[in-house]
């Protein structure tokens, strides 16, 4: 495994979502979104570009939007059903939503990644 310096941030989610408890402890899809929230404002505190975007990029794959912030807009998407009480998940609907976290992270920063590239290459 490469050093975590030396990561993209697409590797570094990666890592975080094939081992969420090395990063957080008790793996609960809440404690993952504060993680990521804490590491976006990090990131934007030290000029890195942390999720900037990645709420309207929810927004766009939803195809609609509603008051929630990200988390919740993960939540439309991984429990299109809906759910009763957000804090309260049942384990099955908290794995499945950690799951949908890090494949729609993925998807977001292959995209960034990608348009970055065709930036520099222009």
């Amino acid at each position: 495994m490469k050093p975590l310096s030396e990561m993209t941030e697409r590797e570094y989610f990666a890592s975080v979502g094939q081992r969420p408890g090395m990063f957080v402890g008790k793996t609960s899809f809440h404690v993952l979104t504060a993680f990521l929230i804490g590491y976006d404002q990090h990131a934007l505190r030290h000029g890195g570009h942390g999720l900037t975007g990645w709420h309207d990029w929810l927004v766009a794959r939803r195809g609609r939007d509603c008051s929630h912030a990200w988390p919740g807009q993960v939540l439309h998407i991984a429990l299109p059903d809906s759910w009763d009480d957000i804090w309260n998940l049942p384990p099955e609907d908290e794995q499945n939503a950690i799951k949908v976290l890090f494949e729609l992270l993925d998807e977001f920063t292959a995209e960034r990644e990608a348009a970055q590239g065709a930036q520099f290459s222009d």
